[in-house]
């Protein structure tokens, strides 16, 4: 009987330490949601960002060149 007994201990043991370890990956599976969830976060704000740049970059070249009714003629005119 001690056989049997010595094997549901070794099984005991070896569950006990598979759910810590199973609690352990949880934890860190959560964790790197988080960091993954708050990055995602970050690059849609940072794409927005780069899109309002992206658009005043534009309407500053456009601005900066003058129609044809404001350039002034060349000199040897």
């Amino acid at each position: 009987m001690s056989h049997i007994n010595e094997l549901n201990k070794h099984l005991e043991d070896r569950i006990a330490e598979l759910e810590s370890r199973l609690a352990f990956q949880d934890d860190t599976i959560e964790q790197l949601n988080q960091a993954l969830a708050t990055q995602q976060q970050d690059m849609d704000k940072l794409r927005h960002q780069m899109g309002l740049i992206a658009t005043r970059m534009k309407e500053m070249v456009v601005s900066q060149i003058a129609s044809q009714s404001e350039e002034t003629p060349p000199p040897h005119y």
